[in-house]
């Protein structure tokens, strides 16, 4: 009887998934929306439910909430250029020169670390930036001070977690660029540098967006990494947890966690025009 009914199959095969989605996330989103005009009895601590703007006039008048938007996401923005520098040699090695078990080998390689354990991989990096760690040995090797916990250590971090997310996007971007025109125009006399220029970043281009979608989005949200390594330093996910915390005021703390959402939603319309969905 459905072969019948195409669109009644198709309503029962997405039916479920989209009402999950509409209800779990849309529904929080816009739970976490009303939360943001309520506000807090600064006496009693009681969330009050009556509609105000309190929490967004302190988040924007304040000066040391826009140092820290602005910190949160230039260290998203760091972290998204170190990835795309770092992963594009690696997924165009694995594409077009490794061989196809040496490929498979990396493909895993890359992987793995996807397997182990955020908290893991964070207080690992950790115990290398510690005076005495690798970092530090090797910044003293050469008559540098370690950067030491702060920043610096927040962004390698982020980007060493981060840095898959980034490598299979542009791996399967530059899958899908034929190796004949490589061969067209190395035939033409084109030197590498130029055709790396002219024929492989075109392509790569659209994929490296679409990978800087995950890092970036997931550096904006993070708070564990920046406790870890990042010293004294605080990102928005911080604030949004110490408010949810020990403060106990949901309001201000929604009215944070709206902008990594406004900032994605507006990022998010730039890729779109870029093509770079695709490359999901």
């Amino acid at each position: 009887m459905l072969h019948r009914h195409p669109r009644v199959r198709l309503a029962l095969l997405l039916g479920p998934p989209m009402l999950w989605l509409g209800v779990a996330y849309l529904g929080a989103l816009a739970a976490l929306f009303v939360t943001a005009l309520w506000t807090q009895n600064g006496f009693t601590g009681v969330i009050e439910r009556q509609w105000t703007l309190d929490s967004f006039r302190t988040l924007f008048t304040e000066d040391v909430y826009r140092t820290i938007a602005l910190r949160t996401i230039g260290v998203a923005v760091l972290v998204t250029l170190v990835d795309a520098v770092v992963a594009f040699p690696i997924a165009l090695y694995m594409s077009k020169v490794a061989r196809p078990g040496l490929r498979r080998i990396l493909l895993v390689a890359v992987l793995m670390p996807l397997w182990a354990s955020y908290l893991v991989k964070a207080y690992a990096w950790r115990g290398m930036f510690s005076e005495g760690g690798l970092v530090s040995s090797a910044f003293n090797a050469v008559g540098l001070e370690s950067p030491g916990y702060g920043l610096t250590a927040t962004v390698v971090t982020l980007a060493y977690l981060w840095l898959p997310y980034m490598i299979l996007p542009i791996y399967a971007g530059l899958e899908r660029l034929p190796n004949s025109l490589l061969e067209a125009s190395a035939d033409l006399g084109a030197r590498t540098g130029h055709t790396i220029r002219r024929v492989i970043v075109p392509v790569v281009i659209p994929a490296m967006v679409a990978g800087s979608i995950f890092t970036f989005s997931l550096t904006l949200g993070d708070y564990i990494a920046v406790r870890i390594v990042g010293g004294t330093n605080q990102l928005l996910g911080n604030v949004v947890y110490d408010n949810v915390g020990a403060a106990n005021n949901l309001p201000f703390a929604a009215a944070v966690a709206t902008i990594p959402v406004v900032v994605m939603l507006v990022y998010l319309a730039a890729v779109r025009r870029t093509g770079a969905m695709e490359n999901l």
